[in-house]
């Protein structure tokens, strides 16, 4: 493969389709990189020497058409870019797998960072990530403050019983990668179950959001929300426990899985919570059963990612000790559950 000509992307047949598609877009010759690709979908950078734009696709010889759903990507940041959610501008929707192989989608390019490990946001030191977790949180108000019906996404996802399919979901996952006993997994599942809160209006929901999802501008402001894969109607609570659940120290030693929990200025878990409370006007005293649930969920991934590896179907750095950390997890689920 030459180095403009990735795997999965083909720059003249892109090329011919936005003349086509969008007359006068483009300038001269379409060069691609890879700029994320693995489980998920794939994401390039791709440039004709002036503009830069982003093509997202399915990982090649995708599986579940409905995990890698580009329609529904599209649909979401071309539903939410006029309001004052920062997500990319939307430039085209291809579903014709012809061109590319698959379905995929191009939007702006958006230049930021995706600070993925408390290691990288060191640099910027504690008022400055104190400011950029702080408006993570603001950011997530703005979305979950959105109208879906005004945006045109009233028929996005099915709030009634979103919770409660939401665990059934998670818990028919962990049957799909069960192979060791995992003590007090089946507990944390079982309790979650007994004590569903009530959801509050439905929402957008992200469904993934952290901070190596958004891209974080030169003056710490969030310019774009991206990976948008997981998005739907549903319980806003969810987006919350999730961000609170990635707030919170592992206690594990070069862990696999990267939290920024650590870096210091990090807010501490119980501010977010307040702040998203008074910014969003929401009831969050259930915050504790949304937290475990994300414990529970992330348990349920790692799990899947670990059953994997031991039947040597995934291979890299870090892999081998994924299943060291499933149990961590679990506990700080049951802890989360007890406390509240």
């Amino acid at each position: 493969m030459s180095a403009d000509h990735p795997p999965g992307l083909d720059p003249d047949r892109l090329r011919a389709l936005l003349d086509r598609e969008r007359p006068g877009l483009v300038t001269g010759p379409l060069t691609g990189r890879l700029i994320e690709g693995g489980r998920s979908n794939l994401t390039y950078a791709v440039s004709d020497g002036t503009s830069k734009w982003v093509v997202r696709r399915p990982p090649l010889g995708h599986v579940l058409a409905t995990a890698h759903d580009m329609r529904r990507e599209h649909r979401v940041i071309s539903a939410l870019h006029p309001t004052d959610v920062p997500v990319p501008r939307p430039v085209l929707l291809c579903e014709d797998e012809e061109v590319l192989g698959a379905p995929f989608y191009v939007m702006e390019y958006v230049e930021g960072t995706p600070y993925r490990t408390a290691d990288q946001l060191a640099p910027l030191g504690p008022e400055r990530t104190r400011d950029a977790v702080l408006s993570l949180v603001d950011t997530l108000v703005e979305l979950h403050a959105v109208d879906p019906a005004e945006v045109g996404l009233a028929d996005f996802g099915r709030p009634e019983g979103f919770l409660d399919r939401q665990l059934r979901r998670w818990g028919k996952q962990l049957d799909a990668s069960r192979n060791r006993d995992l003590a007090g997994i089946d507990e944390l599942h079982a309790t979650l179950g007994r004590s569903l809160p009530d959801s509050p209006a439905p929402a957008v929901v992200h469904g993934d959001y952290r901070l190596d999802n958004v891209l974080i501008g030169q003056d710490d402001r969030i310019e774009a929300i991206l990976d948008w894969e997981m998005s739907t109607l549903g319980d806003p609570l969810t987006d919350l426990g999730l961000l609170v659940m990635y707030s919170q120290p592992l206690g594990m030693a070069d862990s696999p899985v990267s939290t920024t929990a650590e870096a210091p200025g990090h807010p501490a878990p119980r501010e977010l919570i307040e702040r998203y409370a008074a910014r969003s006007g929401r009831d969050v005293s259930d915050v504790n059963w949304y937290t475990a649930f994300a414990w529970f969920k992330l348990a349920v991934i790692l799990e899947g990612i670990h059953y994997r590896y031991t039947l040597g179907q995934t291979v890299g750095r870090g892999f081998d000790r994924i299943g060291d950390l499933v149990p961590v997890f679990i506990d700080h689920g049951l802890t989360t559950l007890q406390e509240g």
